[in-house]
């Protein structure tokens, strides 16, 4: 009864007069723009692997691990513009800032159709993680700004799926693509994939432009009555925000504990994905010992991988949503998948001409794709923790925990994950657990240190006491 009770409790939330109507609202208009942004921003990054292995390694002739430079040329772009990008919103309204990035990187993946030597794609994809930076934090920070406790890990596991089906989707547009478009035009299937791309994203920023809230603080938004507008004030903290360039709040960023406990889970974290966001499972197929795979084929079968983060995001979002924002269960559900998955294809690679060690990598890169399922709920937790802050303070600790996580990926795909080392990549499995490991012994320690801030806020609250229905303030 009582875990019906809960359920009931859960999914027929109690609103104040006019609350459910505002909720409907910035979910339709924060939301769309927000997941169909990073639906794109996922679609052009992803299609560099759909184009490696189309046809693209061996017109531009690749050798190496070309491909991973360039990747790491994009996280270096994309490393640079974190925390200016977090910084911005605080000086240019989002409903500018945002679609002119995406209008930027729309042009930058159109122009990558023409290059002729995998040198020119480094340069781009470094411009194009700098405008791409903006997205993914910038959407936590909004969220942040907008939704409740009990409302942001659901949004926060739909705005992350989002992103996931821009890669899961990418391989069937390239498919599709690649038996449409192939040598029309004088062009290959791999660059009309890039034009394709980019001309997809520049409606959805021109719908950002005419359609996004900016934050409650400084909405403008035609949608919304002036009643509703105060609502949406009134039911996240009230902060006061100020001028983050100054060397004492970047001395209260760098000592504290939210910082160094955020940044580090995400370094860790990031780590766990990248066993994913590599495309290994593609780069598998295309160095199979025996099998060979069409293009079909390659572009369609690594769609399983986010395909599963997808489920597991919503899943694990909605979960600790339900379970009171207990999002640190979701590192110790990683750690243990990381461990498991990749001493799979481990000892798969001991036998690997047997179709049963086919059957056991694609199994366990599947699998792993679950662990996806940390973006939405670390950064859900992030946003919990810092609720009673500064919004530019959790702006900055947001960026910083991507520019952590994406200054390790600069080289660690190089090191673990090179093209070179497929199609077993056994330095990558060991480096896996080990992260798996790390953790959930990270995870251990932050959720204490969370808990007991928690404490002691509750604890201040309760300093105030009701006597002869007056509020009398104690005194620590």
């Amino acid at each position: 009864m009582a875990a019906r009770s809960k359920l009931r409790e859960y999914f027929h939330t109690e609103y104040q007069p006019g609350e459910r109507k505002l909720v409907q609202k910035i979910d339709f208009f924060i939301l769309t723009f927000c997941c169909l942004s990073y639906f794109t921003n996922y679609l052009d990054r992803s299609n560099l692997s759909n184009a490696y292995v189309s046809g693209m390694k061996e017109d531009l002739g690749f050798v190496g691990d070309q491909l991973n430079q360039i990747n790491t040329c994009f996280t270096v772009g994309y490393v640079i513009g974190q925390i200016p990008a977090n910084l911005s919103l605080h000086y240019v309204k989002p409903r500018l800032f945002f679609p002119s990035m995406m209008v930027i990187w729309a042009c930058l993946t159109m122009v990558t159709a023409s290059v002729h030597r995998p040198e020119s794609i480094m340069a781009i994809r470094f411009f194009q993680g700098i405008a791409e930076a903006t997205t993914f934090v910038g959407t936590h920070y909004i969220l942040g700004s907008w939704y409740t406790e009990r409302e942001l890990g659901k949004r926060s596991g739909i705005f992350t799926a989002s992103g996931l089906a821009g890669t899961m989707i990418g391989g069937f547009i390239q498919t599709g693509i690649y038996s449409s478009l192939h040598n029309k035009h004088g062009l290959t299937g791999w660059r009309w994939l890039f034009i394709v791309d980019g001309l997809i994203t520049i409606p959805v920023a021109i719908y950002g432009y005419i359609f996004f809230p900016d934050t409650p603080q400084t909405t403008t938004a035609f949608y919304l009555t002036d009643s509703e507008k105060t609502l949406a004030l009134a039911r996240v903290p009230k902060v006061e925000e100020k001028s983050p360039i100054t060397w004492s709040f970047a001395k209260k960023v760098l000592t504290s504990w939210y910082w160094w406990g955020f940044v580090v889970l995400w370094i860790i974290a990031g780590e766990t994905e990248s066993f994913s966001t590599n495309t290994l499972l593609a780069l598998y197929m295309k160095s199979h010992p025996t099998n060979k795979y069409t293009v079909t084929q390659l572009n369609n079968y690594p769609t399983g991988v986010p395909a599963v983060g997808i489920i597991s995001t919503i899943v694990w979002a909605t979960l600790t949503d339900f379970l009171n924002g207990k999002r640190y269960l979701v590192g110790y559900f990683i750690g243990a998948t990381g461990v498991i998955t990749s001493a799979m294809i481990l000892a798969a690679s001991k036998d690997p001409t047997n179709p049963a060690s086919t059957a056991t990598v694609f199994g366990a890169y599947y699998w792993a794709g679950a662990v996806y399922a940390c973006q939405a709920t670390f950064f859900a937790w992030c946003n919990d923790a810092m609720r009673y802050e500064d919004p530019v303070y959790r702006g900055v600790v947001l960026a910083g925990m991507n520019v952590g996580s994406n200054a390790v990926n600069a080289w660690w795909s190089i090191i673990f994950y090179g093209a070179s080392m497929a199609p077993w990549f056994n330095r990558g499995m060991w480096a896996m657990i080990a992260c798996s490991i790390a953790l959930a012994i990270w995870t251990g320690g932050l959720s204490y240190l969370t808990g007991k801030n928690e404490k002691r806020r509750r604890a201040e609250q309760d300093n105030v006491v009701q006597e002869d229905g007056k509020v009398i303030y104690e005194q620590a």
